[in-house]
């Protein structure tokens, strides 16, 4: 069973002279779920497709899109808005969409109920479980990054500390909504009908196909409040050198707060066990 996998195959990656000292330790501990997880993650092929090449293509076939935008006046161009856009992808595919199926998978198939009776905690679970899809997340956003910065002509970030900042706080915003996410799924592909309202909400509402910059104020100001919205106003304004430092704050407020919000919500209401 792959609850059986999971566990054999971290003590697997945890053998060795060394093997048991390291699962006595959290890093060790979290290392090896880690590494069982990478293993099943690439067993799951179309999960493995929608993380790994959804995000590097869907950024670049909105560029015809975004030519015929009407940026003047909002201090944007092609490449500005596609660069966030890019990484937002990432994050919304690679990361969040990819670790709703997987937390929901875990559980249905009691691997995270057998996890829970050794001495691994829960947030290593958690943790464990997220870190293939967090990794497959940051490589491929700097990827992006690199290739937007080299084909799209938007040169270096003008405040790279809100660039790296912003995608600290989607690394790991997106895998506590993913969590939350799972409470709500019944099965795998229940996961795949729930991410939805999220990815619709983020991809129309939070500057990724449509930039707020454009939008009419109120309308702006309301879609500001959603979960990727200050992190691609860190990227896109830490890009071009324009976000000033009460924009900043307030992006990095509203990012924290989805956070606390997260935390709060897995401590309450995460499900280890299947719904009978």
């Amino acid at each position: 069973m792959a609850g059986s996998t999971v566990t054999d195959t971290a003590g697997r990656h945890a053998s060795g002279p060394t093997g048991t000292a390291a699962l006595t330790t959290p890093a060790g501990r979290l290392l090896a779920l880690a590494r069982a997880e990478l293993t099943l993650l690439g067993r799951a092929k179309g999960t493995l497709f929608a993380a790994l090449f959804v995000p590097l293509v869907v950024p670049f076939t909105m560029k015809s899109a975004v030519k015929n935008m009407d940026l003047d006046g909002t201090g944007l161009s092609i490449g500005s808005v596609l660069l966030p856009s890019a990484v937002a992808f990432s994050l919304l595919f690679a990361v969040y969409s990819a670790l709703v199926s997987v937390y929901a998978a875990r559980r249905e198939e009691l691997v995270l109920k057998r996890l829970r009776t050794g001495e691994v905690r829960d947030v290593e679970i958690l943790a464990g479980a997220a870190l293939p899809s967090v990794a497959i997340g940051l490589v491929q956003s700097l990827v992006l990054m690199g290739m937007c910065a080299a084909l799209l002509d938007v040169g270096a970030p003008g405040a790279a500390h809100y660039v790296v900042l912003g995608l600290v706080l989607g690394l790991v915003m997106f895998p506590l909504l993913a969590a939350v996410t799972s409470i709500v799924s019944r099965s795998v592909e229940s996961a795949q009908v729930m991410v939805m309202p999220l990815l619709f909400a983020s991809m129309l509402g939070s500057g990724v196909v449509l930039p707020l910059e454009v939008m009419p104020d109120k309308l702006a100001s309301v879609c500001e409040l959603l979960p990727l919205s200050p992190v691609i106003a860190l990227i896109r304004g830490g890009w071009t050198g324009e976000l000033g430092a009460g924009e900043g704050l307030r992006a990095v407020l509203i990012a924290v707060a989805w956070i606390a919000l997260g935390v709060f919500a897995v401590k309450r209401w995460f499900r280890w066990e299947p719904r009978r």
